[in-house]
Parts: C-alpha cells; sequence; structure tokens
C-alpha cells in the first residue's frame, strides 16, 4: 500500500516479515501517529493481534500465519515429539486471539499442517515458512483480482458507501472492499465514497478517510446514525464491504453496523456487494447464527481514542464512570440481502447454499 508520511511516498504492506521480526502498522494510533511496531517473539505478535495493531481480516489471517512461524523457530527442543506438542500449545493460544474471523484459524491449521508433514524439526520450520509466505502472498494476489472483478460492477461515476476499514490495512496491499473502490476511480466509476465512522473504534473515520486521502479518492464521512439518512435522499449508489467470515449458507459475519447497512440497502433497491477473498468462506459453519462473535472490554464503547487539545493521543471518557456497556465487535447479514460476492476469481451473485459451494470449490 502506498503510505505518504512527511514528505516522502513509501510503499509498505500493513504487516510483514523478515528473520522471524513480524513488523506492523500500529493501525491504534493512525491517522494521528504513524508508527512500525516490532514484535521479536510470537507471544509478542499474539498480543498485537489481540490489542488491534494490526486488525482486518487478511492482516489477521497473515499476522497468525508469521506467529507460528516465529513459534516454530522459537521452540527450545531438539526431540521431534515435544516440538509437535509445543507448536500444537502455540497454535491454541494463537487461534485464542481473534475468534470470528475464520482467516486467522485458516492460517494456523495450514501452519499445522505443514508442519506434519516434516520428519525432521528442520522440515518442518521449512514447511511452515513457506506456508505462512504463501498465505501472505495470496493475500496481495486476492486484493488485486477482487478490485479487477468489482470495480467492474458499478456504473460510472457510482456513490458508493462502505463500512469500517477494508484497504491495505486490512488485506494486503490493496484491500477487499476497498480495492474495488480504488480501481473503480481509476476508471471512472466511481465519484465519491461516503465513509461510516464505524465505532467503537472508528475504523471508518480513522483509518479508512486516511487510505482515501493516501490516494486522493474524494470522500465524505459520517456518523453510523446518518447513513439511513443517505439511501433515503437517493444518494447511494452501490455499498460494498468486507467480510471476516461467510459461511455456508452466505451468511456474512462482519464489523458490527454491516447489517443494518444490508437492511437499508435491501428496503431502498440499493445493491450490496461483499468483497472477500476465497479464504473467508467457511463451509465448517451452516448458518449464521453459529458464528462465534467476538464482544470486546465495555472501555472501548465508553471512551474514544483521539487526538487531545495537547496534541497527546489517548482515551477521551464520553459515558459516565461505572456505565455498564456492550461491545459485541461482529454482526452477521443474511445472506438474503447480499447482492454479490466479490471474489479474487470472479463475482458470485446466486446466493444459494449448492451455487455457493460450486463456486468455491470449483475456483478455490
Amino acid at each position: 500500500m502506498r503510505v505518504r508520511i512527511e514528505g516522502q511516498t513509501l510503499d509498505l504492506l500493513a504487516v510483514q516479515m523478515e528473520d522471524y521480526i513480524v513488523t506492523m502498522i500500529d493501525q491504534r494510533w493512525l491517522p494521528f501517529k504513524f508508527e512500525l511496531r516490532r514484535l521479536t517473539s510470537w507471544q509478542d505478535t499474539v498480543k498485537a493481534i489481540k490489542d488491534l495493531v494490526t486488525r482486518g481480516a487478511g492482516s489477521v489471517g497473515v499476522a497468525g500465519a508469521f506467529a507460528m512461524a516465529q513459534a516454530a523457530h522459537e521452540i527450545q527442543t531438539t526431540l521431534v515429539l515435544e516440538f509437535n506438542h509445543l507448536f500444537q500449545e502455540a497454535a491454541k493460544v494463537i487461534l485464542s486471539a481473534r475468534p470470528t474471523a475464520v482467516t486467522l484459524s485458516a492460517a494456523v491449521y495450514a501452519c499445522l499442517s505443514a508442519a506434519e508433514k516434516g520428519t525432521t524439526i528442520a522440515e518442518k520450520q521449512a514447511n511452515v515458512d513457506r506456508v505462512a509466505n504463501q498465505i501472505l502472498a495470496s493475500d496481495i494476489s486476492a486484493s488485486q483480482a477482487m478490485g479487477k472483478h468489482g470495480s467492474a460492477l458499478l456504473k460510472p461515476q457510482s456513490r458508493v458507501l462502505t463500512h469500517c476499514n477494508t484497504g491495505g490495512l486490512g488485506i494486503q496491499d490493496h484491500g477487499s472492499a476497498l480495492s474495488v473502490i480504488r480501481q473503480a476511480y481509476e476508471i471512472g466509476n466511481l465519484a465519491l465514497v461516503y465513509v461510516s465512522e464505524t465505532r467503537p473504534w472508528l475504523q471508518g473515520s480513522r483509518l479508512t478517510t486516511w487510505e482515501l486521502q493516501q490516494y486522493e479518492i474524494p470522500h465524505q464521512l459520517l456518523v453510523d446514525s446518518a447513513c439511513g439518512h443517505l439511501f433515503r435522499k437517493g444518494v447511494v449508489d452501490a455499498v460494498i464491504v468486507g467480510a471476516d467470515r461467510i459461511v455456508a449458507n452466505g451468511d456474512v459475519a462482519n464489523k458490527i453496523g454491516t447489517y443494518e447497512k444490508a437492511l437499508l440497502a435491501h428496503v431502498h433497491n440499493v445493491p450490496f456487494y461483499v468483497a472477500a477473498p476465497l479464504s473467508t468462506f467457511d463451509f465448517d459453519i451452516s448458518t449464521g447464527d453459529q458464528i462465534p462473535i467476538e464482544e470486546r472490554p465495555a472501555k472501548e464503547v465508553r471512551t474514544v481514542v483521539g487526538r487531545l487539545p495537547n496534541g497527546g493521543i489517548g482515551p477521551v471518557q464520553v459515558a459516565p464512570d461505572r456505565t455498564e456497556a456492550l461491545n459485541p465487535v461482529f454482526d452477521v447479514t443474511p445472506a438474503r440481502y447480499v447482492t454479490g460476492f466479490i471474489t479474487e476469481k470472479g463475482v458470485l451473485t446466486k446466493i444459494k447454499p449448492k451455487q455457493i459451494s460450486k463456486f468455491v470449490r470449483k475456483m478455490g
């Protein structure tokens, strides 16, 4: 992704690894401060995933794969059986970092499977390294392809609403929905992006606007509760969002607030597209009711992180002390409200279990 910092233009990935040191763009402080965080152990990488140093389905999956590679090389033993046990224990911890995004579990299980194919510790480590790098490469190629397929769906000069952050910070290195938006703008199919703020972590107002500014794409920020007003005025031509998990019947888990956007789009006859790589589909779960929904601490609802009057960056309390707060991080959009899935292999508009399974298995 392109990043402009203090007059310099850099090409960076949100998550990368060199010599088993993982480097992440710290998303918690954007756009107020740009910081690269170096994580020297797999435990540090897991904590960074939990603390939202990095977030987004693709980035979480890549970070999980890199944590597995770190763990494989940090285990101190010369006994293969002991290595296997310790590696599996590390995998359990990594899996627990973020339970909703299927990309994390897919990355962990892929690394476990790769390790099983080795007979020596060195072979196991090499296999895990190879798979981790493949997950990164797949994320990059998928993001570019999604943009190409999805941008053709929009009519010239469309006005698009998006939710949360789905750019290069969330999926290496173009993003999912923002890859579609970016390429649509480049070919003249997009005039304006409406960005909903996405409480409580404000990924829309902090991250999506920042990424759109990097590419000079016209956009307007609005509070989450203003979206209905735009639909009623008839100024939204399409909704494009990402996904953390898509299950067998086509139900979609995504950032909290997505369900409301889908309902609005349905009522106002506006197409609602979900941009997600094939790795997001989870056929082990039948319906959205079975998706584990992560809940985070109530303090995230009671506070907002921003730039303070003294120039510092920190939380500002916006609710009374001891206020109880509910903080579900994701919601589920039923398949019946989805117009199409934009994937790296094309667009699926027949949102039925058999068609979804046939498409994913054929293209995957």
